[in-house]
């Protein structure tokens, strides 16, 4: 009997929400929290969700593509998960990563390396977004913190920075839950292209700002800049708002967190509703606990990780 376990993280988005569709770079940073598949041979396989089927598809298309001979094997699969669904996390992406990487292994009966996994999840994450960046599945896949651009669907640069966040940045990281958006990530994704369409020029002279200060983030980080760290999560946001992904009801939470620090969407945003995960960095710890507290407002630290896609020994 053959038995592997993957586990993958989710990831956050410090810049380059929806520009990374159109050419522009993104820094995201995997973080503490995982999707985990294990599977154990079996004489047939019985599939819990019609994705499932489409993902075995994909692994099989990406082997015969690559013209490695694989075995058909029948497989029974577990998944769990810490990371919330639905908030810009990527829950997807890693789920890709590590279901991918399990079954390449199964089918192919070798583990295989981190460029060849990203690959091959990037295709499986097509099941789940129309058009992905592919940025999330990077994250899961190398862990850490990333920088991406994708050029065109044959050209992707993909780095792994050698550099962490600054302890002091950590300590006032925070990530706020404003709740699931009513629209998911590809009718966000659909919501922007629309909006590109009409307006071109003002589109791209926004997603080119969010360019800039993506480079801001990582200049700040590099030079463990508290201030030009704020400043760009604060003009990140505002590019934000303007690029139409950030709910009113959002807008107004951080508005009334003005006096406490700097937040922005971490994410694809959401428009009606809520918007997912709020990256905040709060100026003054404990006022802000405090307030999230009597407001009722759900947080959780922000703790990067730097172990991407893992093989579990169990």
């Amino acid at each position: 009997m053959i038995t592997i376990t993957y586990s993958a993280p989710a990831k956050i988005i410090f810049s380059g929400e929806h520009a990374v569709v159109y050419g522009k770079p993104g820094l995201v940073c995997a973080i503490d929290k995982r999707v985990t598949v294990h599977l154990q041979s079996a004489t047939s396989t019985t599939h819990i969700d019609a994705i499932f089927p489409k993902i075995e598809k994909r692994v099989k298309e990406f082997l015969q593509k690559e013209k490695v001979s694989f075995v058909e094997r029948g497989y029974s699969y577990t998944i769990s998960s810490d990371i919330p669904l639905g908030r810009g996390m990527g829950s997807s992406a890693a789920l890709a990563a590590s279901f991918s990487a399990a079954l390449l292994e199964l089918f192919a009966g070798k583990e295989w390396s981190l460029p060849q996994i990203n690959q091959c999840a990037y295709e499986v994450e097509k099941l789940f977004h129309q058009n992905p960046s592919g940025v999330d599945v990077s994250a899961s896949v190398f862990g850490g913190l990333i920088w991406f651009r994708k050029e065109f669907e044959f050209l992707k640069s993909i780095s792994s920075l050698t550099m962490n966040i600054p302890r002091h940045f950590l300590k006032s990281l925070y990530l706020i839950d404003t709740g699931k958006p009513l629209e998911t990530t590809a009718q966000m994704v659909g919501l922007v292209g629309i909006q590109y369409n009409k307006h071109p020029l003002k589109t791209e002279k926004l997603l080119s700002q969010i360019e800039r200060v993506t480079k801001r983030f990582v200049l700040s980080i590099i030079k463990e800049d508290e201030e030009l760290f704020k400043n760009a999560i604060q003009e990140n946001e505002v590019l934000l708002e303007q690029l139409g992904i950030v709910s009113r009801k959002t807008q107004k939470l951080l508005q009334n967190l003005n006096a406490l620090g700097v937040g922005k969407v971490t994410g694809a945003g959401g428009k009606s509703q809520d918007s997912g995960f709020v990256l905040f960095y709060a100026d003054n710890e404990q006022s802000f606990l405090e307030y999230c507290k009597e407001k009722n407002l759900s947080i959780m630290k922000l703790t990067p990780t730097y172990k991407g896609i893992n093989k579990e020994i169990l």
